[in-house]
């Protein structure tokens, strides 16, 4: 889908963000970028989405054609709803801003909140929906245009870990079903290995990628119990530890 070709940012402050980043990502991958706070993961996931510029390097595209805005989904770490609006009126908000009729949107946005187990909360404010729902809304949200790359920046940190479970493998069975390109920021080891099929561990600012872990963890039930995920978790571990500048 698009190559990072020694990416580097420097902030006008003259803080390095990121530093000669180089990689290759296909269509129908789900990257985990993992790292430390501070390691320039969020200003990755900016520079995909056009929201900041690299410094030096360059991200080719395929067909060398960049997304066009509705191709690329958001969710940040914070649900950011517009308090004003339902469940409905908050997914139907990227549609709208296009000049899409609400007549024509809503059998598409029934669809995507029933995807998001939010069919009976259409008509719900943000303020009467969990965390959790809220974070649902927003993920509807940024798959209402239908995004062939989905950029999520920590969107289960703040939750509590039975709402992230759960979110979590909602998250994969949609990846699983519709084969989009997803990449994913986390803090967490755990939630990397359950989720990616591929795991890019980034080094402390300025950011580099000190490993491209690829993964291969047998699907189902039994997926967070199985030796293969427990072996990856070590795995990522003993990385870490290997990266991670001692004290």
């Amino acid at each position: 889908m698009f190559s990072l070709q020694a990416v580097s940012k420097t902030f006008p402050g003259g803080t390095k963000a990121l530093d000669n980043i180089a990689a290759n990502i296909a269509p129908g991958e789900f990257v985990v970028l993992l790292g430390p706070s501070g390691c320039g993961k969020s200003t990755l996931l900016r520079l995909l989405a056009g929201l900041e510029l690299p410094s030096s390097g360059a991200i080719l595209w395929e067909n060398n054609q960049r997304p066009a805005a509705g191709e690329v989904g958001f969710v940040f770490q914070d649900a950011t709803l517009m308090p004003w609006l339902s469940a409905y009126g908050n997914v139907y908000l990227p549609l709208r801003l296009r000049g899409v009729r609400q007549a024509e949107a809503t059998p598409k946005i029934q669809a995507v909140l029933a995807q998001m187990g939010l069919a009976e909360f259409a008509d719900a404010k943000p303020k009467a929906l969990s965390g959790g729902m809220r974070m649902r809304v927003s993920i509807a949200r940024a798959l209402i245009s239908e995004p062939a790359l989905l950029l999520m920046d920590e969107p289960f940190a703040a939750l509590d870990e039975f709402t992230r479970h759960r979110l979590q493998d909602d998250l994969h069975a949609l990846w699983r079903r519709t084969g989009k390109t997803i990449i994913f920021v986390t803090h967490s080891i755990y939630e990397a290995a359950y989720l990616a099929s591929r795991i890019l561990i980034m080094s402390p600012r300025p950011g580099q990628i000190a490993a491209d872990i690829s993964v291969s963890i047998p699907e189902g039930g039994e997926r967070r119990t199985s030796a293969a995920y427990t072996n990856l978790v070590a795995n990522i571990t003993h990385t870490l530890h290997r990266i991670m500048p001692h004290e």
